[in-house]
């Protein structure tokens, strides 16, 4: 995967560096101007910064992983990140650390989410141009699906660990490549003629999209935040059963055929599943051993909550104007 285009001095230095050599950064202190939740150049600095951890950059030594200076930038730009996240979100009372008051407190939260209706447009609405362009957002993650949340898997035991690799498991379709949801989503993307490659469209997209990626990242890579990882992954399985039913729906209303549509139909069927499982079994079972975390679950489901809706509304807002939801649409390559 290509080094992206920076988006601001910080990204734009750091790129020119990983261009080269592991070295020691500049000590220059990174001058993030942008709202933390959606600036473009801390964003895209993360990005970076984390896909390093997972598959890496073309020409980009593997060493650069470790880079104490690069570290060092990372962690102001999520200190900065996850400030902004802890001031815009609401946690309510951490409820009793018991399995059945985790998954009712997690069922309050998702009750109370009041997200624009992003689902239901694109099963009713949608033209093809702006479900390509949804597919396109989304393609960052579901491209690497899984990956962010299985970080938690050796933070964990008991219980909770066992029900986490129980959802993972079927994220990776069983061991069966052609089933793995990463797999399935590829027909998507070629569904709308888009590029398959692995990270093909970050280019593209804007910071709101990259932030719900970083979001992830930024759990997952910290044990502290293990908590927030299972809230995180308990708020994504909670949420995907009905948007996914209209997302399929919507895709065959454009002329998908079974095919096209078998990522989302298979997300209807598991994600319902797995709601069960994340919600009382890992997040519960994870509240009965560490009741200390309890809130911090809670507060990495609100932190998923909250930035899928910011994410939705950027897209309906931007359709509604007649504009395009991307941050570069010239970037968005076809597939080769």
């Amino acid at each position: 995967m290509h080094l992206p285009t920076p988006r601001g001095p910080v990204s734009a230095r750091l790129v020119e560096d990983l261009r080269r050599a592991p070295h020691a950064l500049a000590a220059v202190a990174p001058d993030f101007t942008g709202p933390p939740l959606t600036d473009e150049d801390l964003h895209l600095t993360l990005h970076v910064c984390y896909e390093l951890h997972y598959r890496g950059w073309d020409g980009v030594a593997a060493d650069w992983e470790w880079e104490p200076s690069l570290l060092r930038l990372r962690a102001v730009a999520e200190r900065r990140f996850e400030g902004a996240l802890r001031a815009a979100v609401a946690v309510p009372r951490g409820p009793a650390a018991t399995a059945p008051a985790m998954a009712a407190a997690l069922a309050a939260l998702v009750r109370a989410d009041d997200a624009p209706p992003l689902s239901r447009y694109l099963e009713r609405r949608a033209t093809a141009a702006e479900f390509r362009e949804f597919v396109t957002h989304r393609s960052v993650y579901h491209q690497r699906e899984a990956d962010p949340h299985t970080w938690a898997i050796p933070r964990l035991g008991g219980a909770a660990k066992a029900a986490l690799v129980e959802i993972q498991r079927d994220e990776y379709g069983d061991g069966r490549l052609d089933r793995m949801h990463s797999t399935l989503f590829d027909r998507v993307l070629a569904f709308f003629d888009l590029d398959t490659r692995y990270g093909a469209h970050v280019d593209a997209v804007p910071a709101v999209t990259l932030a719900n990626n970083n979001l992830m990242s930024l759990f997952g890579l910290h044990r502290r935040l293990r908590g927030a990882l299972l809230g995180h992954l308990a708020a994504y399985e909670m949420t995907s059963s009905v948007p996914n039913r209209r997302y399929g729906g919507g895709l065959r209303r454009l002329g998908g055929g079974p095919a096209d549509t078998v990522f989302y139909d298979e997300h209807v069927e598991a994600d319902a599943v797995h709601e069960q499982i994340a919600a009382h079994d890992m997040c519960g079972g994870f509240a009965e051993t560490h009741p200390a975390e309890v809130a911090e679950v809670l507060f990495g489901a609100a932190c998923a909550l909250r930035l899928d809706g910011l994410a939705a509304a950027h897209l309906l807002d931007r359709w509604k104007a007649g504009a395009s939801s991307l941050y570069r649409p010239a970037a968005l390559p076809a597939a080769a």
